[in-house]
């Protein structure tokens, strides 16, 4: 994707929206264990997976909105914005965290088996509550699957200087970004959290994507447009994904060579592995040669549910992660079948599309009325 602050104003990209929504789908599914379904994301395809794309757009939104607002308002109604949404997301996140774990002991509790506590990491929420709920506020306890929005509020909360020296320097921005990334993963620099040890996201790796979005967002990217969108990097980045792709497979479903690293191992996401961002670039590279912005697919009925996901995509988010664990219940329940995992599974992405479309209505505004007042 190419954009500017300028462009803004200019239209909505729906291609936002869109694979905002596909990212919310991809990590409910991705979040239910034993959903057959999730073999429909790419994370089984490459290296890369939803979180990626969920922190890039991130990066790109926060650049689009906030650095137009830092031109014509100055830096600190800037700040302020952005501090704004960080508290938003800080209590949508606790939020969710009580009704998850609430929901987790509920379930363990009245089904009689302990196992689901253990394995989403709440026994020490059901165990000691007001000491989980400590470290729950300083983001240094986090039950599986619950840590995709404290990285988003790591990440926005260091954009606060951040787009101070993007507005000015983005060149010099991405630099210092890369920079931080290798440094981090050269002496294993992490955040500390419970339990776990360290951040299952590492903030300071993860940053590199985050601000690449922010690059790309401002329109730094404009000027090497044109070969980006060359059909000679095209052609590569589709090569990049077919050798990814049959390295992902070999992984899944046979033995690697010693040399070549596991695109599953967890630490390999963790601290951002060099081969998930090459694997992410070339998805982006192809994607944004196939579908531009004003592609007459972005209009087509079958993503409507998507896009509109997309354009609601906090609460949708939220709901969807409370969804995953409700899913895995009832799959649980009947057993692992494979008609309980479809009807699970497309259920929830159902619900997920009320909600987005709930939200759309009721933040309408009021129909004005035109006539004479009384």
């Amino acid at each position: 994707m190419s954009g500017s602050t300028a462009n803004a104003s200019c239209g909505r990209d729906l291609r936002l929206d869109l694979f905002r929504g596909l990212a919310n789908w991809a990590i409910f599914l991705d979040h239910t264990p034993h959903e057959i379904l999730s073999w429909l994301t790419v994370r089984n395809y490459g290296f890369s997976d939803a979180a990626d794309l969920f922190v890039f757009i991130s990066g790109y939104t926060a650049a689009l909105v906030f650095l137009r607002i830092l031109r014509e308002k100055g830096y600190v109604a800037a700040a302020a914005k952005v501090s704004k949404r960080v508290f938003q997301l800080y209590a949508a996140h606790l939020t969710v965290l009580l009704v998850y774990a609430g929901a987790i002991v509920w379930v363990s509790y009245i089904s009689g088996d302990p196992d689901d506590v253990n394995q989403f990491n709440v026994a020490v929420f059901a165990d000691a509550p007001f000491s989980a709920l400590a470290h729950a506020l300083l983001l240094t306890y986090k039950p599986v699957n619950l840590d995709v929005l404290p990285l988003y509020i790591a990440l926005l909360g260091a954009f606060i200087p951040g787009m101070w020296l993007l507005a000015r320097k983005p060149s010099l921005t991405l630099a210092l970004s890369m920079c931080l990334y290798l440094a981090s993963r050269h002496f294993g620099w992490n955040l500390p959290c419970v339990h776990a040890g360290v951040w299952f996201f590492n903030p300071f790796t993860w940053q590199l994507l985050f601000f690449l979005g922010a690059w790309v967002g401002f329109g730094a990217a404009i000027p090497i447009g044109p070969i980006l969108r060359s059909d000679v990097v095209f052609w590569i980045a589709v090569g990049v994904l077919g050798l990814t792709l049959a390295i992902a497979l070999q992984a899944q479903f046979g033995v690697l060579p010693a040399w070549i690293p596991n695109p599953f191992d967890p630490a390999h996401k963790t601290n951002l592995a060099p081969s998930r961002i090459i694997h992410f670039v070339a998805l982006a590279i192809v994607a944004n040669n196939l579908l531009r912005p004003d592609s007459p697919a972005l209009r087509w009925r079958a993503l409507a549910p998507m896009i509109a996901c997309g354009k609601r995509s906090l609460p949708v988010f939220c709901f969807g992660v409370v969804l995953s664990f409700c899913a895995h219940a009832l799959i649980e329940l009947g057993s692992n079948a494979l008609w309980v995992q479809l009807t699970a599974g497309l259920a929830g992405l159902a619900l997920m599309t009320t909600v987005a479309y709930a939200m759309a209505g009721r933040l309408k505004p009021p129909p004005m009325r035109i006539g004479r007042t009384a």
